[in-house]
């Protein structure tokens, strides 16, 4: 599909900045995160986002994905069963 087929199907509307530099999207896109590109002066895009806080990028990384996979197709493998907790007292003071 063409640039300017793409552009006839989308909503244009028009709005105006404040005076604040502030422009409205519709309560639609209330409390969104939103990445801003400035193509040329004049000229931005503007799209929604979610956002990855520095401290949890580490779950992003191919080696903890694979830890995941691998706990995930265990716990498949694996059926729930109710703990002895005297069991695992016993096995914890043993190492100590």
């Amino acid at each position: 599909m063409s640039a300017f087929v793409r552009s006839c199907l989308m909503r244009n509307d028009v709005r105006t900045i404040g005076a604040r530099g502030q422009i409205s999207l519709g309560k639609k896109y209330a409390g969104r995160v939103v990445t801003i590109d400035e193509v040329e002066p004049g000229v931005w895009h503007i799209k929604t986002a979610q956002v990855i806080p520095d401290n949890g990028l580490w779950l992003h990384t191919p080696e903890a994905k694979a830890s995941l996979d691998r706990a995930l197709e265990w716990s498949a493998m694996h059926r729930p069963q109710q703990s002895d907790l005297k069991a695992l007292r016993r096995r914890v003071m043993r190492g100590k």
